[in-house]
């Protein structure tokens, strides 16, 4: 490897890093910088740091490239229920406040985003089985993504050193890990409860019921903001404000919470510890003006002329950018009229607030409607879709239900309330709803990966196997920046990479 690379060399290339994924690199940070591009290097089989360099700036990245380049950038240090002082408010505080809120629903759902080799969910799914008097028969959903798929399946195995337990009392290992040559592995018990999968904050849609994102009680994301330029962090900011139920909460790093001063959380300290919690505060108007500038982390290299070239946004992430939102700030719908104008336009309001992430105002619009004029099959499945965003899932399959009912031949209607059925835990029934829609349409992508994923879950191998081959299939016949019809602006490149991730972290 080549020596200590200069502050003129490293300068250019945050600029270029910056660019690529939005990862932000001052100066003060060039050692992080210049050690991870060392070790990306060496990933990607170059000898010599600066030949690695240039290559870089001349060659045009894949996606993959990308993300690769980003796992040695943005290496995760985290240990078991590390921040002792969050936890306790969780314990003392949060997780209370959400049974009482929760108890009718009994549904509790937590995203560990950046989630590293997976210590945080994990002490998150060993609190929650310590409090299990609080939460007997809840439906407990518990996910951790990150950019990392090395560090991922780290996670998936649950296999640990000595290194992931500094400070932490012995009933930890004893009760909760089994010793096994030298290395602590978790117990089945604990690592069933939470589910791990690969998530680019920078450019994947969120909230999205294909990656399981919505409806979320609580997000934790600490020391990953810091990694990202204001703008792309702005971003992943609103959406985990999107992401979140009324009464959500978030927790960052101490160091991160000063960008949030324009967002609209309300701040609270609890046990010496600052937590955001959403709807409990009116956004400063500009706050998500700030937040939507477009990102920078969607760049591709120019192999014409090894310069920089704006990529194509997905068309999700490009309807936030032309018309943020506002939470905090929204009016009430206006009173509706009986004519079919009004219910047409009003249609296109509700999707509207429901791609900007406004799921209660969409319900409320899509209510006054059907008040009006009654129910009908557009109708009926965007209450659907509102009501599921909200963790409103009884009310979400009974409109889906209605909606099948007005036309059982739609396949995108089954495909809905098989997601609907997978976050109920029914899990058999979803596979029933999903062959449904491939019955009606042997072409629905999305429908085969889900139904595959349900597959490994029930474990049907061959069956899930079966389903990611026509999965592949389809997206093969697609180019890899074709947009998949109702995926939240997922690119068949990018669904194919995932399946691609999934099979060989579990070996298919």
């Amino acid at each position: 490897m080549s020596s200590k690379l200069s502050n003129e060399a490293l300068s250019s290339l945050s600029a270029l890093i910056s660019s690529l994924m939005g990862l932000h690199f001052p100066e003060h940070r060039y050692s992080d910088l210049e050690r991870g591009i060392v070790a990306a290097a060496r990933d990607f089989g170059f000898s010599d740091t600066l030949e690695f360099i240039y290559w870089l700036n001349t060659a045009t990245l894949s996606k993959h490239h990308v993300e690769a380049l980003a796992a040695n950038l943005t290496v995760g240090e985290t240990y078991f229920f590390r921040d002792t002082d969050s936890f306790k408010a969780l314990e003392e505080s949060i997780l209370p406040d959400i049974v009482s809120a929760r108890r009718e629903v009994s549904r509790l759902r937590i995203w560990s985003a950046g989630c590293s080799t997976g210590e945080e969910p994990y002490s998150i799914a060993i609190l929650l089985k310590r409090m299990h008097h609080l939460f007997k028969d809840w439906n407990i959903t518990i996910i951790g993504t990150d950019i990392n798929a090395k560090a991922l399946k780290k996670a998936s195995d649950g296999v640990y050193t000595e290194w992931s337990f500094r400070g932490t009392p012995q009933w930890l290992k004893d009760g909760y890990f089994r010793k096994k040559d030298g290395f602590y592995e978790i117990i089945p018990e604990i690592r069933q409860m939470v589910s791990f999968s690969f998530l680019n904050l920078a450019e994947d849609a969120y909230p999205s019921l294909l990656n399981n994102t919505n409806a979320m009680d609580m997000i934790l994301c600490r020391n990953v903001l810091m990694y990202f330029s204001p703008e792309v962090a702005g971003r992943v900011i609103n959406g985990f404000h999107n992401s979140l139920l009324d009464g959500g909460y978030l927790f960052l790093s101490p160091t991160e919470g000063i960008r949030m001063i324009s967002y609209p959380f309300k701040v609270m300290s609890l046990e010496n510890t600052t937590v955001y919690r959403k709807g409990c505060a009116e956004a400063p108007k500009d706050a998500f003006e700030r937040a939507s500038s477009p990102p920078l982390w969607q760049v591709r290299q120019s192999a014409e002329n090894g310069g920089l070239a704006l990529g194509s946004v997905g068309p999700a992430i490009m309807e936030k950018a032309k018309e943020p939102p506002l939470p905090g700030n929204e009016t009430a719908p206006r009173p509706l009229s009986a004519g079919p104008s009004v219910q047409s336009s009003s249609t296109t309001e509700a999707e509207k607030l429901l791609k900007e992430g406004r799921y209660a105002e969409a319900a409320r619009v899509l209510e006054s409607v059907v008040s009006a004029k009654g129910a009908d099959e557009s109708t009926t499945g965007l209450l659907a879709r509102a009501y599921a965003n909200q963790g409103s899932l009884d009310l979400a399959a009974e409109w889906c239900e209605k909606a099948i009912a007005a036309n059982t031949l739609n396949p995108m209607k089954h495909y809905l309330l098989a997601t609907i059925l997978q976050e109920q835990g029914r899990a058999e029934d979803a596979v029933k709803s999903l062959r449904r829609a491939l019955y009606l349409d042997h072409d629905f992508v999305l429908a085969h990966f889900v139904l595959g994923n349900l597959l490994v879950r029930l474990g049907d191998r061959d069956g899930a196997t079966r389903q990611y081959r026509n999965a592949l299939r389809l997206t093969s016949r697609m180019g890899p920046d074709d947009v998949i019809p109702e995926s939240d602006g997922v690119t068949a490149g990018r669904l194919s990479e995932i399946i691609s991730s999934i099979t060989r972290e579990k070996a298919f």
